[in-house]
């Protein structure tokens, strides 16, 4: 297992108001904020502009979410499927595209190239937010977030940690695109295949954690749901099998606190096995897990020990950070 340590003090040299000290987090120093999907409660998911947001409001960590392109090419989607988050649905070139997968009638990004992807443009995929920026933004690459994260860090002086997701990796796989080998040459390609570089790759994929952990140095997290859910379920591994491939669990919070605030026992389990806790995810526009407001489930989350948080809107964990 890595020295997932090492994450939390590059983290926090993200952004050097971070309050450190008397926390119950694994290592002691404050937990890390991650913006999810970039400041994606502000503008469209996984888009420079969201990316480029997140870290000028002093977010840690930004978490693109990945999959494959028919030709190879590693970039930014929360789904395979491109009709929520894009514009394809107006595009009558690739009308014909659509198709049925896994139970969907969509469009898939299995079919197209990097290159049609770049005359989509993304859209507001969460009901309630501002829709006005829907149609401006490019969908990128894991190539270009990198490079975007380079210059940002050159230009502050700082580091930002990077958390990508990878999605459906098996199907890719299955599909002659593994995304193994495409991550670890751009990890390489900009000096983050290293234990000690400030990044994480997270799956609910198992089997992919057990491939890249045979394979690369850099620290791996385990995503976890539910137990009752086939996909979200650690595939069957317990926490301390986990523990062996894996350096932290990224948990649902549901996972972590009773209805009445109180710890399941989850966090302090994993944290028994050198495990890290991030949780997600935390959004200013939904209702909170516990308490009234989402300051109140913030405060509940960073008082139990969670190691970071994984959420919309950077600004406001920040600031209830700042405060504790």
């Amino acid at each position: 297992m890595k020295r997932w340590l090492v994450m939390i003090g590059l983290g926090l040299a993200a952004c050097s108001a971070s309050p450190q000290g008397n926390w119950n987090t694994l290592s002691g120093e404050a937990p890390l904020v991650i913006a999810h999907r970039g400041a994606s409660g502000e503008l469209p998911e996984h888009t420079l502009e969201a990316y480029t947001l997140a870290m000028e409001q002093g977010a840690d960590v930004i978490e693109p979410d990945l999959v494959v392109t028919s030709d190879g090419v590693l970039v930014a989607r929360h789904d395979a499927y491109l009709s929520t988050t894009t514009d394809v649905a107006s595009h009558t070139e690739f009308a014909a595209r659509r198709r049925e997968m896994f139970g969907r009638d969509d469009w898939w990004v299995f079919d197209f190239t990097a290159e049609e992807l770049r005359s989509l443009r993304a859209v507001q995929p969460q009901e309630g937010r501002d829709p006005s920026y829907d149609g401006q933004f490019l969908i990128p690459t894991f190539e270009e977030i990198l490079t975007l994260v380079n210059q940002f860090e050159a230009e502050c002086g700082c580091v930002i940690g990077i958390e990508p997701e990878v999605k459906h990796p098996a199907e890719f796989a299955a599909a002659n695109l593994d995304p193994l080998p495409l991550l670890n040459q751009a990890l390489l390609d900009h000096g983050l295949y290293a234990e000690d570089a400030p990044v994480v790759i997270q799956s609910f994929d198992a089997g992919f954690l057990v491939r890249m952990n045979a394979v690369a140095p850099v620290r791996l997290a385990m995503l976890y749901s539910s137990p009752d859910e086939e996909d979200g379920n650690m595939s069957g591994y317990t926490l301390e099998a986990v523990a062996q491939f894996a350096d932290g669990l990224g948990a649902n919070k549901a996972l972590l606190l009773n209805p009445d605030g109180t710890s399941t026992g989850l966090l302090e389990q994993a944290h028994a096995l050198g495990l890290e806790v991030h949780v997600w995810t935390v959004r200013d526009d939904r209702e909170p897990l516990v308490g009234e407001t989402v300051e109140d489930e913030l405060r509940a989350l960073y008082a139990l020990g969670v190691d970071a948080v994984f959420t919309d809107f950077p600004v406001t964990a920040l600031r209830v950070r700042d405060e504790m």
